[in-house]
């Protein structure tokens, strides 16, 4: 009798690995438009996570529906913003913060480009690299904060991150 030929398991590189924990993370969420999860690694070690949610103990948009605010941008567009809830990023950086470590030449994992003040969090903390699995419709200001502070930006898709509420050239604009 011949033997089957197995075939080989393929492991995911380790950008697909802490991408698939960062998309778990994002889980825990409590914002539907945008239950995004961050991981914060160095050297393929997880050092802090972060979801999108709102500040410890307080009512998150799943309890309360979202807290819109309508922001300008330069060239006169607007975009809806939901200010309950705190970004990953940001949790993953103050998660880090309060159990005392540090972020520096470190890696994150995130669901879509970073907003301009999560890129600007990230250059503070000593960030190196940012991988994103989606681009968002106005981060230009964030990949050029990158740019210009040397943080390497990696985007895996150039799939635009869209919410229910957005009117089409908002998506149109980002591409």
């Amino acid at each position: 009798m011949k033997a089957e030929k197995k075939t080989p398991h393929k492991r995911p590189s380790w950008d697909e690995y802490f991408m698939k924990i960062a998309e778990v993370v994002g889980t825990r969420a409590t914002c539907d438009r945008g239950r995004s999860g961050c991981v914060a690694v160095r050297d393929k070690r997880i050092l802090a996570t972060g979801y999108v949610g709102a500040p410890a103990g307080l009512p998150s948009c799943d309890e309360l529906d979202h807290e819109l605010h309508t922001v300008t941008h330069h060239d006169g567009s607007q975009t809806q913003h939901c200010v309950r809830t705190t970004h990953a990023e940001q949790n993953a950086v103050a998660q880090a913060a309060r159990i005392g470590v540090s972020l520096d030449g470190a890696t994150l994992y995130v669901h879509m480009t970073p907003c301009y003040t999560c890129a600007k969090i990230m250059v503070n903390a000593g960030i190196r690299r940012v991988v994103a699995e989606k681009d968002y419709h106005t981060a230009q200001r964030s990949k050029d904060t990158f740019k210009d502070a040397g943080v390497q930006f990696e985007l895996l898709s150039k799939e635009v991150e869209t919410y229910a509420d957005m009117v089409p050239e908002d998506v149109e604009d980002a591409r």
